[in-house]
């Protein structure tokens, strides 16, 4: 083996170990700030599909209360006393194509469940849309750190 193509051996290893690190980069797992910057939600892969729980509020205390925020809007009286930290907002959330997955969404604002769709928009970007009959609305979450 001469030094060059040693050294193109070790050019092809690196870029097929850097290759993979890439594309992990770009996918959902990771913190994500939502679009009204008033939660971070951590995305990660569990069973078939992708999870996301509640792990930061930018107002963790209930003024009323002086209390960590509680699930109050949720109709279901066991439910409603959980904190939301903490809090799973996916359920059954599936591959649904390259980069993309459906299944439902949690939404602590009005207590409700919604058919949700998740994609990744670009390496910082997922879009997540929630939708009730023929109505959806969405907004696009950016990657942060903890």
């Amino acid at each position: 083996m001469t030094c060059r193509s040693g050294f193109m051996v070790a050019m092809l290893m690196a870029l097929l170990v850097a290759v993979p690190a890439k594309v992990q980069a770009g996918g959902p797992d990771g913190i994500w700030l939502t679009q009204a910057g008033d939660a971070k939600v951590r995305v990660s892969k569990c069973g078939g599909g992708i999870c996301g729980v509640v792990v930061w509020l930018k107002d963790p205390i209930d003024p009323a209360t002086g209390k960590p925020q509680i699930d109050d809007k949720n109709s279901n009286p066991a439910l409603a006393r959980r904190p939301i930290i903490g809090l799973s907002l996916f359920a059954g959330m599936r591959p649904a194509g390259a980069g993309k997955w459906s299944g439902q969404i949690y939404n602590a604002d009005d207590g409700k469940t919604y058919a949700s769709s998740i994609a990744v928009a670009g390496p910082d970007t997922l879009k997540v849309e929630g939708c009730v009959g023929g109505f959806c609305g969405g907004e696009t979450w950016s990657r942060t750190t903890r």
